[in-house]
C-alpha cells in the first residue's frame, strides 16, 4: 500500500543535482577550481550547489540566454556563498577556462563546442531530456570518456543520442553507467588530461530513491501530515 504522497517537483530538482555531484566526485579532477553553469533557473541553482558540495571551487561563471537573468543569478548566488559568481557574456570563453561545466538548459542545439573544451574538463549535460534537446557538440562525446545515467535512455533522448545519430559514437563506446562507477565495477577518471562527460537524462529509480530518503527522514523527525489513503 502507499506509504506517502510527496511533491515530486522539488524532489526531482534536488536528485538531479545530487546525481551530478555523484558523477563529479568520480569524473572531475579533484583539484578542480573553476566551474561554468549554463542555465540560470532553479536547476542551475541546484547544480551549482551540488558542485560546490564536492569540489574545491574558487571561481564560478554563469551563463544564460537572457543576460539579465544571468546577472541576477550571479548577484544572488554571490550573496549566498563565499565565492564570487560572475555572469559570463561569452559562454565559449568561460568554458575554455573552466575545469567543470554543467549545462541545464532547454536548448535544441549545441551550446558548448568541442574547440572550447580543454583537456581535463568534466562536463555534465543535464538539460537534454527529450530527443529534440541538445547541449553539447557531438564531437565532444567522440573524444571523451562518456558516462550515462541510463544507457538505453540516453541513446534515445540525451546528448549521446545526437552523437550516435551523427555517426560519431555507438552505444558500445560509452564507458559506463553511473551506477557502475558507484559500485566500483568501472573506473572513473583515470588521468588528469582526459575529458569526461556525464550525460544525465534522469531516471525514475533516482526519484524513488530520493523519495524514500525524504520519507524516512520525515518519519525520524516527526514531521509531515498523517492521513489515511482509504476510508
Amino acid at each position: 500500500m502507499p506509504l506517502a504522497a510527496l511533491d515530486s517537483i522539488e524532489i526531482t530538482i534536488l536528485r538531479t543535482g545530487a546525481a551530478t555531484a555523484v558523477a563529479a566526485k568520480r569524473l572531475a579532477r579533484p583539484d578542480s577550481r573553476t566551474v561554468t553553469v549554463a542555465g540560470c533557473g532553479e536547476q542551475g541553482r541546484v547544480q551549482l550547489a551540488a558542485i560546490l558540495g564536492v569540489l574545491p571551487i574558487e571561481r564560478v561563471f554563469v551563463f544564460d540566454a537572457d543576460p539579465g537573468r544571468a546577472r541576477r543569478f550571479a548577484e544572488e548566488r554571490s550573496r549566498e556563498i563565499s565565492i564570487r559568481v560572475e555572469a559570463a557574456p561569452d559562454l565559449a570563453a568561460a568554458v575554455a577556462t573552466s575545469d567543470v561545466c554543467v549545462t541545464c538548459t532547454p536548448s535544441r542545439q549545441p551550446l558548448v563546442w568541442d574547440a572550447d573544451v580543454r583537456a581535463g574538463t568534466f562536463l555534465a549535460a543535464v538539460g537534454a531530456d527529450s530527443a529534440e534537446k541538445q547541449e553539447l557538440d557531438p564531437r565532444i562525446l567522440a573524444r571523451a570518456k562518456v558516462v550515462v545515467d541510463s544507457l538505453e535512455q540516453c541513446a534515445g533522448i540525451g546528448d549521446l543520442h545526437h552523437a550516435i545519430a551523427a555517426g560519431l559514437v555507438t552505444k558500445t563506446d560509452v564507458h559506463a553507467e553511473l551506477a557502475e562507477l558507484v559500485e566500483g565495477r568501472r573506473p572513473g577518471r583515470e588521468s588528469a588530461e582526459e575529458i569526461t562527460v556525464f550525460d544525465s537524462t534522469g531516471t525514475a529509480l533516482e526519484d524513488v530513491a530520493a523519495a524514500v530518503a525524504v520519507y524516512e527522514k520525515a518519519l525520524a523527525a516527526g514531521v509531515g501530515t498523517r492521513f489515511r489513503f482509504s476510508g
